[in-house]
């Protein structure tokens, strides 16, 4: 008896969008591993896709996982091998790739900032943002987004980390100069209180 073919859900399922993500940064983001490497590019991707899913550290990660990669092996790659402003670059261009087919001409569009508190050594504070005080500490961890709403779904279109010396109104400045190269009309733009 011969099996029929498997009809496809209509449903993404994690394997799958583990593949695409994975599939999708190993086809944009150069990364060269010596030959004698204990891990390659996509076990590298795997753990970077894994932790921003599950909203922790790729340390975090690494450490619960059977079987992800040494940390400290993922580390070491991820500080020598990748150039954050291409990285950045390279990480919108993926974001905004396909959502904008899907997106009306007319959308709101939302701007937030992130501080994740760093409670490490305070000698080693670089690349961090410093804020007023919150948390316990005046050292964070910083991104901002750029989102399209549409229906009430988020449709993220930008991501900026933030170090030193970036205000929130050049970040702001850098998003509508994003927007204004897009091919979307802007109804009305949202901003987190940090962003005043």
């Amino acid at each position: 008896m011969s099996k029929q073919p498997q009809q496809a859900d209509d449903e993404i399922h994690e394997d799958q969008l583990l593949n695409f993500l994975v599939n999708s940064l190993d086809e944009e983001v150069a990364l060269s591993l010596a030959e004698n490497a204990e891990l390659d590019a996509e076990d590298i991707y795997e753990v970077l896709v894994g932790a921003c899913a599950d909203g922790t550290s790729v340390s975090t990660l690494c450490e619960r996982s059977e079987d992800a990669p040494h940390e400290n092996s993922v580390l070491y790659h991820l500080r020598t091998k990748f150039d954050l402003e291409t990285l950045e670059q390279v990480g919108n261009m993926l974001l905004q790739k396909d959502v904008l087919d899907v997106l009306p001409q007319q959308v709101e569009v939302c701007a937030d900032l992130h501080l994740r508190p760093y409670y490490g050594d305070e000698d080693d504070t670089d690349g961090l943002y410093h804020s007023q005080a919150k948390r316990g500490t005046t050292a964070f961890h910083a991104y901002a987004t750029l989102y399209a709403r549409v229906k009430n779904k988020r449709y993220t279109l930008a991501v900026r980390r933030l170090e030193d010396g970036d205000t929130a109104s050049s970040v702001l400045a850098e998003f509508l100069g994003i927007l204004d190269g897009l091919d979307l009309g802007v109804k009305a733009v949202y901003l987190d209180r940090e962003f005043y």
